[in-house]
């Protein structure tokens, strides 16, 4: 990984989009919603005051409107802070 998360940031591939409904109907692309779920693939060094609790790997869910979304080398992650990051799955 080329990139290191500063202070409290980690960075989150997120999961797949879902393609299909229980039902088995497909999504088309305009109707699919943000995935809220990703694996931790960078982490900062956390705060002064507040260590970082997140490791390299973690499965997490997080907010809808959570985080930046940016992409490297062609593969789309969102950095956010810790505090972002709901729970550990």
């Amino acid at each position: 990984m080329k990139i290191k998360p500063l202070s409290d940031r980690v960075l989150v591939e997120p999961a797949a989009a879902e393609e299909k409904t229980a039902s088995g109907l497909y999504i088309p692309d305009t109707a699919k919603e943000k995935p809220q779920r990703g694996k931790v693939v960078a982490v900062g060094s956390g705060k002064k005051d507040e260590p970082m609790e997140l490791k390299v790997g973690d499965e997490v869910l997080y907010g809808k409107y959570a985080g930046t979304e940016i992409t490297i080398d062609g593969i789309d992650y969102m950095m956010m802070r810790q505090s972002d990051v709901l729970a550990v799955v």
